[in-house]
């Protein structure tokens, strides 16, 4: 990777020849996979909602905890730095992510016994999130490392490839989706899926690293072959005569050299494994510290208290309205999945607006309409519920649709400047685990929001056949959507939607798209 990449016309050549085509091939699976995980996750929805009969503040609760891997990213980063594997950083740590994203859901699509119970079905799914999420953070590590070996001219082309490659993998797992579940039996969907873990373990062994430390082993070990080899000459180039004469003599003095140099490399390895273990703990308090003094600059607290309370103070109810769609409705999930279709090229349509027209504006500007707009889906929502648009001779499909499409164009909005702004704020040497910890918080105000929500649920007696309380959450949950535009004084005031101090060769620009699906 460190050479330059020939000229050539074709941009796939181009990258190939930079980067190697079996780490392109592991780029683009791993963020297919990402995308495509709607495929699989709709029907785990349906998995909680028709086979085991879970209310949906319940349905919301696991799902929550399913996902809280996704909040603990930076320690998958620190380990992966720290605590290498066979002298390997990244590779070992994608195998073993990717063991942990195949087996569970294998074993869910085998086992009815574990499809049935909730405990197990949620840890399985917690092991797969753990894979999932580990294996996110190793391979953008290894890009911004790519990067950097082979030039920064290609980060914007490795951001499109990884984005792209998402986007593709959504669109088709959404579609395919709705289409397994009318069609196949469940367990199947999950025995499907896991293929793709399967071929992504198969793309790591094909993918090379360097291992560092590797060659000073070569070179001490040629060093000692050397000196035995001059010991040896040394003695060889004696004549025959003294050299029988002496030959016990020598025999009892080599083997005494032989004793001493076993004592001194036994004592080596010693001191090299306690030198080992000091340097693993230096690093890891070093990398602990760093991100702590770091964390505590009120530039960086503030916004990211922010955006912290924006989503945690937001009760998230979707998973009652995916009941509500399905059980009062009565929409089909091949629509639903067409209703995230729209969604992902909404998502693509609102990174497009953003860029062109909104990234020279005031942050909190962008981020006040984008909650006014939130609010806006919030009482589409409520209007859905209440039934007033059949006057209108408004059909039920044609809000969900509108309310999919807005929300998720709207909410780019909001994870542009996100993205941005966290790639400004990290201090250099600690870029990616600083980052990875503002994607952690991200997820983590995220997750609150929806156990927030499952509580919301539960008080309000809202059940798989009862919804008469449904209105009065949305309602809640507008009240939260609106309550973080009082907090903006939290976030500078200059500050455009395109900070001066983003570098896109640190590859921070699409990395927190994948965050909760």
């Amino acid at each position: 990777m460190a050479e330059a990449a020939p000229a050539s016309p074709w941009w796939a050549g181009r990258m190939a020849a930079a980067f190697g085509a079996p780490f392109l091939w592991l780029v683009c699976l791993i963020y297919f996979i990402q995308g495509f995980r709607s495929f699989v996750w709709t029907a785990v929805s349906y998995q909680m909602k028709d086979i085991m009969k879970l209310s949906p503040s319940t349905s919301q609760f696991l799902v929550s905890a399913a996902f809280f891997p996704w909040s603990i990213k930076p320690i998958y980063g620190i380990v992966s730095d720290c605590i290498p594997i066979k002298q390997r950083k990244r590779v070992p740590y994608l195998i073993i992510s990717s063991g942990l994203s195949l087996f569970p859901w294998l074993i869910i699509g085998l086992s009815e016994h574990l499809r049935s119970s909730s405990n197990l079905f949620t840890l399985m799914l917690i092991v797969q999130n753990l894979g999932s999420a580990m294996a996110d953070v190793v391979i953008d590590a290894m890009i911004a490392e790519a990067v950097r070996s082979a030039g920064s001219e290609f980060a914007g082309d490795l951001q499109s490839l990884s984005w792209s490659s998402m986007a593709v993998g959504g669109i088709f797992g959404s579609l395919l989706g709705g289409y397994a579940l009318s069609n196949l039996p469940i367990n199947a969907i999950y025995i499907i899926f896991s293929a793709l873990p399967l071929f992504q373990l198969v793309t790591c062994v094909f993918v090379k690293e360097s291992s560092k430390g590797f060659d000073s082993t070569i070179d001490n070990a040629a060093h000692d072959h050397a000196d035995d080899q001059n010991i040896d000459s040394a003695f060889a180039g004696q004549g025959s005569g003294e050299s029988f004469k002496y030959v016990s003599t020598r025999r009892r003095k080599g083997a005494r050299k032989k004793n001493k140099r076993r004592t001194l490399s036994k004592r080596s390895e010693g001191h090299e494994k306690h030198n080992k273990s000091v340097n693993l703990y230096s690093s890891l308090k070093s990398a602990f510290i760093s991100l702590c003094t770091a964390f505590k600059q009120p530039a960086i607290l503030r916004p990211m208290a922010w955006f912290f309370i924006s989503n945690s103070a937001v009760p998230n109810i979707s998973t009652v309205m995916f009941y509500y769609q399905t059980e009062v409705l009565h929409l089909e999930a091949s629509f639903l999945g067409t209703a995230r279709v729209i969604g992902w090229f909404s998502l693509m349509l609102g990174t497009y607006i953003y860029n062109r027209y909104l990234k020279h504006k005031k942050l909190r500007n962008i981020l006040m309409f984008a909650h006014l707009g939130l609010a806006i889906i919030t009482v589409l929502d409520i209007l859905l519920v209440s039934r007033l648009h059949i006057q209108y001779g408004i059909a039920d499909k044609y809000m969900v649709l509108w309310g999919s499409a807005l929300a998720d164009a709207i909410n780019q909005f909001k994870m542009m400047p996100f993205l941005i702004l966290s790639g400004q704020l990290c201090p250099p040497g600690i870029e990616g685990t600083l980052f990875a910890l503002f994607m952690s918080i991200n997820n983590l105000s995220s997750t609150l929001g929806s156990f927030l929500g499952a509580a919301l649920t539960s008080a309000l007696n809202i059940s798989s056949v009862q919804f008469d309380n449904l209105a009065l959450g949305l309602a809640v949950q507008l009240m939260g959507t609106l309550l973080p535009i009082g907090f903006l004084f939290l976030i500078p005031r200059d500050v455009t939607g395109l900070t001066s101090g983003y570098r896109p060769d640190h590859h921070f620009f699409w990395t927190g798209l994948v965050c909760i699906p």
